[in-house]
């Protein structure tokens, strides 16, 4: 079998790559190996630049109809007591409204709902798309990348090959590239609970010693997700459901009724968290998008928004090669260009976030409340966090909102105007740089 592009692995990222060759005239091949849904918690939660996307690829009306928009993250810091409502100490609110874009809100949607729909439009361009449920990847033989399901094994010939499987990357491995990995002292407990109406705002709630964030999804549920330290899953479960019980009611009494709906540990999923960054995306026709470039500490919600991204870049330059006639290989380097250093900053700010919660000491709890609460208070540390997590630009901090942040220097009170923000934002220069090339070699000008 020949095509453009070979895909291995359907998830969001390889789904959504997919979806814009074949609007674009480009054959591509998915291999997926899965035929039914997972039952794995993966990433529900999509970022302003992710929706911006998705309206391009237009499915952004069925993305928004599965999903429950969260315009604002709370944090909230309580102490607690038993079978007495928690004492909040302080509570404040960051606002997505603060970014200068059209798309002012993240949106929660079910994962297996956002790949669905995604699988969908692609079959739309049935005379390009073409998706193999159950066939798993099993690596490269003689240039070819080789599928299997059950006795069936096809080999593909491709212009180009993505590696889109996920952590455990067989295309990794044929690139031989090298992988930068952290590790945390923290594990996460995940489950989704059913939720009152009115509990429709994204929540971080923490003690001096707990962390529960919570992100409202359709119909009245929430996904929760439960900080524990690394190695005490296993001395959890044997305290039975009702540490998990008490432990979300001190923290969230609203919930006190909906957590009790877990019966059953097989539906709490036990997240480690880790980080790693290969060095390079791609080995002469070899390319690499998502987890199995870069993983994300999930506290940042960061993680399937980098893999729809990264397809939006990798996209638009195969289909740009495409239709321009070029050869797709001397052009991989654009997409290092402009995503590897993306990605960098993303999992620098995800690890300075999981470190705000990595310590219960409490000179370091009131070191996080005071930064938490100056980042509201000072206009240019709200704008900067926001405009960074949602993906739509990058604007650094400096040394002087580092200090404001932890105290150093007084609270600036100037409100940063929608003008400024825009020299901060993605262009469409910046995203898709090589359209601005004419060279054949496709070197940088």
């Amino acid at each position: 079998m020949k095509t453009d592009v070979f895909i291995a692995g359907g998830g969001v990222g390889g789904l959504a790559l997919a979806v814009k060759l074949a609007e674009r005239g480009v054959h591509v091949v998915v291999a997926e190996q899965l035929t039914k849904e997972s039952p794995v918690y993966k990433g529900e939660l999509l970022q302003p630049k992710t929706l911006a996307i998705l309206e391009r690829l237009g499915v952004i009306e069925d993305i928004e109809d599965c999903g429950h928009p969260i315009d604002q993250l709370r944090f909230q810091e309580v102490t607690t007591h038993v079978d007495e409502p928690p004492e909040e100490v302080s509570l404040t609110e960051m606002n997505y409204s603060r970014v200068a874009s059209r798309f002012d809100h993240a949106l929660m949607v079910p994962h297996e709902k956002t790949k669905a729909i995604l699988r969908k439009k692609g079959e739309f361009y049935d005379q390009y798309f073409h998706y193999y449920p159950g066939y798993r990847f099993k690596g490269f033989e003689n240039g070819q990348a080789k599928i299997k399901k059950k006795r069936e094994t096809i080999n593909i010939e491709a212009k180009v090959y993505v590696g889109a499987e996920g952590r455990s990357s067989p295309t990794r491995d044929a690139m031989n590239v090298k992988v930068k990995r952290k590790d945390y002292n923290h594990h996460f407990l995940t489950v989704t609970i059913p939720r009152p109406a009115t509990f429709n705002k994204g929540k971080i709630i923490t003690s001096p010693d707990r962390f529960l964030g919570l992100f409202p999804l359709p119909e009245d549920e929430v996904r929760t997700v439960y900080l524990i330290k690394a190695g005490e899953y296993k001395s959890i479960k044997e305290k039975g459901l009702e540490f998990l019980y008490q432990a979300y009611s001190e923290l969230e009494p609203e919930l006190s009724e909906g957590v009790r709906s877990i019966d059953d540990w097989k539906t709490v999923q036990l997240m480690i968290p880790f980080t790693y960054h290969v060095d390079s995306y791609y080995s002469g026709n070899l390319v690499l998008i998502g987890d199995a470039a870069h993983t994300v500490h999930p506290m940042a919600g960061e993680g399937m928004n980098l893999a729809i991204q990264d397809a939006d870049v990798l996209g638009e330059l195969l289909a740009w090669c495409k239709e321009e006639s070029k050869p797709y290989h001397q052009y991989l380097h654009y997409y290092e260009d402009v995503r590897k250093s993306r990605v960098e900053f993303l999992l620098h700010l995800s690890h300075l976030s999981a470190l705000v919660y990595s310590y219960h000491f409490e000179w370091w709890r009131n070191l996080r409340m005071n930064a938490v609460q100056r980042m509201l208070e000072d206009d240019q540390l709200h704008v900067k966090q926001m405009l960074n997590i949602s993906g739509l630009g990058r604007w650094d901090f400096s040394w002087v909102d580092r200090a404001v942040q932890g105290g150093f220097l007084p609270v600036r009170k100037r409100v940063i105007s929608d003008h400024k923000q825009h020299k901060f934002l993605f262009s469409e220069k910046e995203d898709y740089p090589w359209k601005r090339s004419n060279r054949k070699d496709g070197s940088h000008e």
